[in-house]
């Protein structure tokens, strides 16, 4: 469990698990989790394809969101599209948290499939699946606007990229820990032909209690 520090208190931990496409040394899959002051951003990009290309087109985006971790979640998209120009491309879903309201703008372009998990079970609905636009950062994005949505203390946020099927998120239990939920999913629903990663991030708001 990675705690990710606010000015005086963990307000998010994660933890991530990835498995290289057989026959490739590294990973177009990569991921980012940062604090800024007042909130977070947690993001997943897959480079297209996999192997070398597919790396340096997801680094290319990632060193773009390290610069630029406190700016809107569309703006980041802008600025990765453009540094992503001279790349393959990728897919790539952002979440930024406002640690102040409660709140997260979340924005996906392709198929980085992402999930909200609620703590409350009686909150309808208990999962939100954040909507993903078609298109291809660094090469056509379609027109640009953010998810936002209310996070409680002990919400699970699961991305996951496309070397994982379909649904891997309707049977979790964010009862588990965020190492249980990234480990149990990669080993039930890895494709096994590409590239995988997947990331889960619990909102603890005020309280920032840590897992046992």
């Amino acid at each position: 469990m990675n705690p990710v520090p606010s000015i005086d208190r963990p307000r998010l931990e994660w933890d991530v698990a990835c498995r290289i496409s057989p026959g490739e040394e590294i990973s177009g899959d990569l991921h980012l989790v940062k604090a800024f002051p007042g909130g977070a951003l947690a993001a997943v990009v897959d480079g297209l394809g996999h192997g070398g290309e597919a790396t340096l087109a997801a680094r290319a985006a990632i060193d773009v969101l390290t610069a630029h971790t406190d700016e809107p979640v569309i703006r980041l998209v802008e600025r990765c599209h453009a540094a992503l120009k001279p790349t393959r491309g990728a897919v790539m879903t952002v979440v930024s948290f406002d640690f102040a309201s409660n709140h997260a703008s979340a924005l996906g372009i392709g198929n980085v499939e992402t999930v909200l998990i609620r703590a409350n079970r009686t909150v309808v609905p208990l999962r939100e699946l954040v909507l993903l636009r078609g298109g291809i950062v660094g090469d056509q994005l379609p027109a640009l606007h953010a998810s936002d949505f209310a996070v409680e203390p002990g919400d699970v946020l699961v991305f996951a990229t496309d070397g994982i099927r379909e649904g891997f998120w309707e049977q979790l239990n964010v009862v588990d820990s965020i190492r249980q939920l990234v480990n149990r999913i990669l080993a039930q629903h890895f494709r096994g032909n590409d590239d995988a990663l997947v990331l889960a991030v619990r909102y603890l708001g005020e309280s920032g209690a840590k897992e046992g």
